[in-house]
């Protein structure tokens, strides 16, 4: 089934007046907007990428693009991705054939690769929590589970954290973290890269700590690897073994299918030594209309008694 809406995303987001910080310009999946709940586009300079999630109709897809370049005449590229199609292969529908950009994020910058993959190399939607942990990582120790591209990790050492425990399955995402880091001009002494299953190796994880903060932003499902409705309470027992009596855990869950009460009550059955502090909301484009839908992001201090 093609999709052909009435209105075009154009008509409700304006132009940044700020191009070279890499921001999400609509996001029909926050469902705030009837009939464009399939379509997102980013600005990452001097690129635009349009996401479906849903077939398009052609005609209305070349309009939009059309419409894209009148209000964005920087753009070299403007290419789409079709995660309803298998593969979730890309096509460019105006000018160059990029591959490889550089999205920056309050002055920090990260390798984003168009056209490999289904995901990109950042996750805009979690701005708020790399700013957080940017914010509040200075001489600590951090471990950073599911780390992919090592996007807190580079949030974290920018900040001044003393060491940072990158932990993940995929050894080129990790290596992509690594480049990430130089690319920011950081120094490599306190980055640890562990590509391992996390499931499989507590003991090698728990080796350099034990942490000041703990950062856990699972996928929701990957084949033999990770179902995060069955498997988030093996990461959240393991605390008491990872944290430092009043360190910090920031649990993340961006399954649009398991709500915030999920992740609270998971917390409360497995490790009720965890104090909620707050929610760390996303950013106001990334808000959703539907509640628990969007990623859930939620702060713990771990108190037990010493």
């Amino acid at each position: 089934m093609l999709l052909s809406p009435s209105s075009s995303p154009v008509d409700f987001f304006t132009r940044p007046s700020d191009l070279k910080e890499s921001q999400r310009l609509f996001h029909g999946r926050g469902h705030h907007f009837e009939g464009l709940e399939h379509v997102c586009i980013d600005w990452i300079s001097p690129a635009l990428l349009i996401t479906f999630f849903a077939e398009p109709d052609p005609e209305w897809l070349q309009d939009l693009v059309d419409e894209l370049i009148s209000i964005f005449p920087e753009a070299k590229s403007i290419q789409v991705q079709y995660r309803c199609r298998r593969g979730a292969p890309f096509e460019v529908m105006h000018g160059e054939t990029v591959n490889q950009l550089v999205a920056v994020e309050e002055e920090l910058k990260y390798h984003i690769a168009l056209g490999k993959a289904q995901n990109t190399g950042l996750f805009l939607d979690m701005k708020n929590g790399r700013q957080w942990l940017r914010n509040n990582s200075k001489g600590l120790n951090v471990l950073n589970l599911f780390s992919y591209t090592c996007g807190f990790s580079v949030a974290a050492i920018a900040g001044g954290a003393r060491q940072v425990v990158n932990v993940d399955m995929s050894k080129p995402a990790l290596s992509t973290g690594r480049e990430n880091h130089r690319l920011n001009d950081h120094n490599l002494d306190g980055v640890l890269f562990q590509g391992v299953d996390i499931f499989k190796s507590w003991g090698r994880i728990k080796k350099p700590g034990p942490y000041d903060i703990l950062v856990s932003d699972p996928p929701s499902f990957q084949k033999g690897s990770v179902n995060i409705q069955r498997d988030y309470h093996k990461i959240i027992r393991r605390i008491p073994q990872l944290v430092k009596p009043d360190g910090w855990v920031m649990l993340c869950l961006n399954s649009p299918d398991l709500d915030d009460a999920f992740l609270l009550g998971e917390v409360e059955e497995h490790c009720p030594e965890c104090q909620l502090v707050q929610k760390i909301e996303n950013p106001v484009v990334f808000q959703d209309a539907q509640a628990g839908k969007g990623l859930k992001v939620y702060l713990f201090k771990y108190l037990v008694d010493q």
